[in-house]
Formats: structure tokens, C-alpha cells, sequence
């Protein structure tokens, strides 16, 4: 009887921590959801409590909405490019301050100075996206005090009286907050992988060396199967920051909410606000967010099955 009651005590006391967390977590996060999902079907303004049910005519008026499609258009590009360009800087750098010096006395080594670039890669990091937005806004201004214009003249790329209005061009806009995102991430998936990198055992780098194995070869043949895991993990978080993207966008762009110049920086987030606040259609805004959150989980399971493969033991 006394174990019984000791195996009773101890799940109590376990379901007595997690009660409490669960019930955070239904109230603050599955209830809104629910609640989103909901609204989704109705005709809300989002400051009346009277609504009408209006079905599925939301999502039908979604699907002949330019401005959304067009956002949903750039989200996809983002989903492209993001994780595979910040991806494969992170992974050539982690290698290279890792692995990719000479080997020597000590094994193999990074470049001379990686600890310094471990560093100075991480730093954007630390940075918020407010900094970056403010940041980047003087890179990109459209005048020769831009830092990218000032380059650009002084090597005689452009005339310094027809500078580029780089954020307001709409065939560069949405490649310069594509730098953005990159140029913020590399550092920290540098470090990520570099963390993955170093429990690898340097014998193997060392045996694939000895054995003829050029730098590339061992890159993809020993350092990118043995970090598959982290590679997984990577292109998931950095798929969802693609789907985001609201808060670079609206600090950076031009419009209400950004999405600037004539749509051509519009991501469905900034289109989701806009009808959400400013237009007062927030049925049709939950409809946005019900289709953001499919989307992006459908991505991700679909990231995941397709990256799968056999775990590597060492």
C-alpha cells in the first residue's frame, strides 16, 4: 500500500507542475487559434461584437484577391531563397573556421583567426529588427549619403545625380530585404553548426585528408551528411521566418504597413494587418491567418519528410 501511495504521490506532485503550464497554454495560445478559425467564417469588424455568419466567402474572395496572391507570391520566393542562400553561407563558414585551415601538428584546424569571425559573424544577431530596419535604411538610402549609392559612385557604377532608390525600385525591393534576412541569420546558424561541427571527431576529418580528399569532397561528403540533423532543423525555422517577414517589411518599405512601392515588398502578414486595422475587415484577416497557418505548417511537415534520411552514428 505505501508504494501505491508513493506512486500516486509522485504523479501528483508531476501533474501539479504541468496543469498549470497546459492551462497557459490552452487559454493564451489554442484558444486564439480556435478563436481565429472561428472568425474566419464571419463578416467581423473587429471592433462590433455583432457579426454574421458569411460561410466560405472569405477564403472564395481570397483567392480573387491580386494584392494577397501577389504576397503569397513573394512569401514563396522568400521560402526559396532565405533558407537555401542562409543555409549554405552558414555551413561553408562554419566549416571554414572549423575545418577549413591546414592541418597540422594539432589536426585539423579553421582558418587562422576563427574564433575572431565567430564572433563578428554572430554579431548581427544581437541586433533587434528595429536596429536592422534603421540600419539598412541607411544602407539602402536613395540619395549618395546611402552607404550602397555612396560605394556604387565612387566606383563609378552610377552617376551620383540619378542615385538608386533601391527601396523604392520595385524590381530590387524585395531582393534588398532579402539581404537583410540573410545577412542577420548567417551568424547565428554559423554557430549552430559550428556547435554540430565540433562534436564531430576530428579523426574522421583527418582519415577523409590522408585519404586524397580535397576540401569540397569533404564537405559534402563527410561535414554536410554528419550535420543533416541541424540542416533540418534550419531550413524549418528559417522557412517559418520566410513566411513571416512582417515586421523587416512594414519598418522598411514604404505604404501603410509597407508593402511598398505598389505592392512590390507586400507579404501576406503586412496584407493581414492592413485589412486587420486599418480597413476594419478582420473576418477576412482571420481568413489571411487560418490560410498563413496552414501554409506554414504544411511547409514545414513537408521540410521535414523531404530532408529525411538515415541518422549517421559516429
Amino acid at each position: 500500500m505505501s508504494q501505491v501511495a508513493q506512486g500516486k504521490g509522485k504523479y501528483g506532485f508531476i501533474a501539479g507542475f504541468l496543469i498549470a503550464p497546459l492551462a497557459l497554454y490552452l487559454t493564451f495560445v489554442i484558444w486564439p487559434y480556435i478563436q481565429t478559425f472561428g472568425y474566419s467564417f464571419t463578416n467581423w469588424t473587429g471592433q462590433s461584437p455583432v457579426f454574421d455568419f458569411i460561410g466560405l466567402d472569405n477564403y472564395s474572395a481570397l483567392m480573387k484577391d491580386e494584392v494577397f496572391r501577389g504576397a503569397l507570391l513573394h512569401n514563396l520566393l522568400l521560402l526559396v531563397f532565405v533558407p537555401v542562400i542562409t543555409i549554405l553561407l552558414a555551413l561553408f563558414f562554419a566549416f571554414m573556421v572549423n575545418a577549413g585551415g591546414r592541418s597540422g601538428a594539432g589536426g585539423v584546424q579553421g582558418v587562422a583567426g576563427s574564433r575572431v569571425y565567430k564572433i563578428v559573424y554572430f554579431f548581427p544577431q544581437v541586433l533587434s529588427l528595429a536596429i536592422l530596419a534603421v540600419l539598412f535604411g541607411a544602407v539602402y538610402r536613395s540619395d549618395e549619403g546611402g552607404l550602397l549609392n555612396g560605394f556604387l559612385v565612387r566606383l563609378g557604377l552610377i552617376d551620383a545625380q540619378h542615385p538608386v532608390e533601391w527601396l523604392n525600385e520595385p524590381k530590387f525591393v524585395l531582393w534588398c530585404l532579402l539581404f537583410v534576412v540573410v545577412w542577420s541569420g548567417v551568424g547565428f546558424y554559423l554557430v549552430l553548426f559550428s556547435a554540430a561541427m565540433q562534436s564531430v571527431p576530428k579523426d574522421i576529418y583527418e582519415a577523409a585528408l590522408l585519404d586524397g580528399a580535397g576540401r569540397a569532397q569533404t564537405f559534402f561528403k563527410v561535414t554536410l551528411p554528419l550535420l543533416w540533423d541541424s540542416v533540418q532543423t534550419a531550413a524549418v525555422y528559417l522557412g517559418i521566418a520566410a513566411m513571416d517577414m512582417f515586421v523587416l517589411v512594414s519598418t522598411t518599405t514604404s505604404g501603410q504597413f509597407g508593402g511598398g512601392p505598389d505592392h512590390h515588398s507586400e507579404v501576406m502578414a503586412t496584407v493581414l494587418m492592413r485589412n486587420f486595422l486599418y480597413f476594419g475587415k478582420s473576418g477576412y484577416a482571420c481568413a489571411m491567418g487560418v490560410v498563413m497557418l496552414v501554409l506554414t505548417m504544411a511547409l514545414s511537415i513537408i521540410t521535414l519528410r523531404a530532408t529525411r534520411r538515415e541518422r549517421i552514428e559516429f
